[in-house]
């Protein structure tokens, strides 16, 4: 399928983009603030420290989620590149606040 006519983008094509536009900016956010509270918690330093240093690390986070959905093939493997970190670290929040 083109995704472009004479007279610009096709409306599947635009929908594609807004897609990983969601994924990145919504998905990277998720992840970027899951691994924030995780790394947190488990960083054995004090705790000031550990807080910043996993703040630090989560702008790392955002910036690989971005270019990686707009690098992924399609939509659908951007989203499952999401998708499936989101799950792992969900559940290991879960494990960690269930256990306290």
């Amino acid at each position: 399928m083109k995704s472009t006519t004479q007279s610009g983008p096709t409306a599947y094509y635009r929908l594609a983009v807004l897609s990983r536009l969601v994924a990145a900016v919504a998905g990277g956010y998720a992840l970027a603030s899951l691994s924030t509270s995780l790394l947190a918690a488990w960083l054995p330093m004090a705790r000031a420290d550990a807080v910043m240093t996993a703040t630090m690390f989560s702008f790392i986070v955002f910036t690989v989620v971005v270019i990686w959905v707009f690098a992924a093939r399609d939509a659908w493997r951007a989203w499952a590149a999401v998708a499936l970190p989101l799950l792992v670290l969900g559940g290991l929040e879960w494990l960690r606040r269930s256990a306290s």
